[in-house]
């Protein structure tokens, strides 16, 4: 099918659903909030957290609808889609309250139905459906594929494989690619073979001590029930940009299966989830890259700008709501506040704007809210001043996780320790000139930042009641995503 007909067939189909979805809107009010981020960025802490305090009474000062009563009740409801999986919301919740862990990250999409009993500030009562869709930021990247072709593709994966700090993780795969002749017979064996040195690669990229986020294709390293599928068994080959792939050759094969990966993987993606989204809140670990060096925090950088540029943003007008969704409202969010002192909040929330200032001014000329916020969804330490020498440092305390290593000792995750994991920069931009030493470069002793994982705070319960989530932020979270929608 050529490509432009393609296109108009997907358009038209997105069409249809938008007026089918408008129409159902008229009877029942529903938001689409989209809730992403990349690996290990909190997005199930933060939906569990959320629909929590909603249902079971959370402390929301700044969600004004909640703090002012207005909202009478939260429920959870059956979910619309029936072919996605349903967010496992009452399972994330035993794992944080009564075992003390964080949930298992999300690796596929689910969703979750909220419906929102409220008082209008005219009196009148109304419902409001909030639609919780969750989704892995690693396939928003790979979005941008749909209008490359393999050969555009292999050359920006190649450029940005021989990098410095990326071309020693890559050794093994560029070792194998230097015997391959893209021109030579179809070789399924050397297609597996590359297929699974650049998956080795994309996941080393992704260890903590790189923290790498721009890894497309994003299923390589979340593949499912796509695993060892043609779909997923191709890689870069060192071609030329324009040039044409002899019939039979490694080449074509390869570029055969990056289109039936756009096909299976990231065009039902975009057209059945992504297209639909109303609200978007995008998470992002940026203490990770703090943590791993300045080659992580650009990476962050290009990946939240390649991912702000998939969304279809603008102003929600009727007609759009009929024939073109778009997202009139998106916020950044920088997760694991909770390891900073509050006096870094800013600081960190300063990062964030910075990292997002090119894409949020596209996003905002085109009609869409824009915000950034620093937040933890739930709070896993208090704050505290530890006396060094005749300082005192702004501190915070906590439980690490099991394994973790505090002062040259391997915790064993019942201890609370407190720890002075730096202060950020008044000036972003110290930080991306790359003014700091990460574990890419250094041990953990010589790191300018190290940041511990804690695990999540023990709750003292109230009878039967399931005890409130402490958090930082989540209710402006709620106020900027859903508020005007409550008025």
């Amino acid at each position: 099918m050529p490509p432009r007909f393609r296109d108009i067939v997907e358009e038209a189909r997105l069409s249809a659903r938008a007026l089918r979805d408008y129409g159902e809107g008229l009877f029942n009010p529903t938001v689409r909030l989209g809730v992403t981020g990349l690996s290990r960025a909190g997005k199930t802490v933060f939906i569990t957290a959320l629909v929590h305090g909603l249902t079971r009474g959370g402390r929301f000062p700044v969600f004004e609808a909640y703090a002012s009563g207005r909202i009478a009740r939260a429920d959870l409801a059956p979910q619309p889609d029936d072919a996605v999986p349903r967010f496992a919301y009452e399972s994330h919740v035993r794992t944080l309250v009564e075992e003390r862990r964080w949930p298992n990250s999300t690796s596929d999409i689910s969703e979750l139905r909220l419906v929102i009993e409220y008082q209008r500030q005219n009196g009148a009562d109304r419902k409001l459906t909030l639609d919780i869709v969750d989704y892995p930021g690693e396939w928003l990247l790979d979005l941008p594929l749909l209008n490359k072709s393999y050969e555009q593709w292999s050359a920006e994966s190649l450029t940005l494989s021989r990098e410095p700090l990326r071309a020693k993780l890559a050794a093994p795969w560029h070792a194998h690619l230097a015997t391959l002749k893209p021109e030579a017979k179809a070789d399924e064996q050397a297609a597996l073979a590359e297929a699974r040195l650049f998956t080795d690669y994309l996941r080393a990229c992704r260890d903590e001590r790189f923290a790498m986020s721009l890894l497309p294709p994003g299923r390589f390293l979340m593949p499912g029930n796509l695993a060892n599928t043609p779909a997923l068994t191709f890689a870069p080959l060192d071609v030329p940009i324009d040039g044409s792939a002899p019939d039979g050759s490694l080449w074509a094969m390869m570029r055969r299966r990056y289109e039936a990966y756009k096909d299976v993987v990231v065009r039902p993606f975009f057209r059945d989830h992504f297209a639909r989204l109303d609200r978007q809140i995008v998470l992002a670990d940026a203490l990770a890259a703090f943590n791993a060096g300045p080659e992580a925090l650009h990476d962050l950088e290009a990946a939240l700008a390649g991912i702000l540029d998939c969304f279809r943003i603008g102003r929600s007008t009727i007609l759009s709501a009929l024939f073109r969704p778009r997202i009139d409202r998106i916020l950044f969010a920088a997760t694991k506040a909770d390891h900073l002192h509050h006096q870094s909040h800013d600081r960190l929330e300063a990062v964030l704007r910075r990292i997002v200032a090119k894409a949020a001014e596209r996003a905002e000329y085109a009609g869409a809210s824009i915000d950034v916020v620093a937040l933890a969804a739930v709070r896993a330490t208090r704050e505290a001043q530890v006396q060094r020498g005749r300082d005192k440092l702004p501190s915070i305390l906590g439980t690490p996780a099991p394994g973790e290593v505090a002062n040259g000792e391997t915790l064993d995750g019942e201890t609370e320790v407190a720890t002075f994991p730096g202060d950020l920069p008044d000036n972003p931009e110290e930080l991306f000139n790359g003014g700091f030493r990460g574990l890419s470069s250094s041990d953990a002793g010589a790191a300018d930042y190290r940041f511990l994982r804690f695990r999540p705070p023990k709750l003292e319960r109230n009878g039967d009641a399931e005890p409130a989530l402490p958090h930082i932020r989540l209710d402006r979270a709620l106020q900027f995503l859903i508020g005007d929608r409550l008025q």
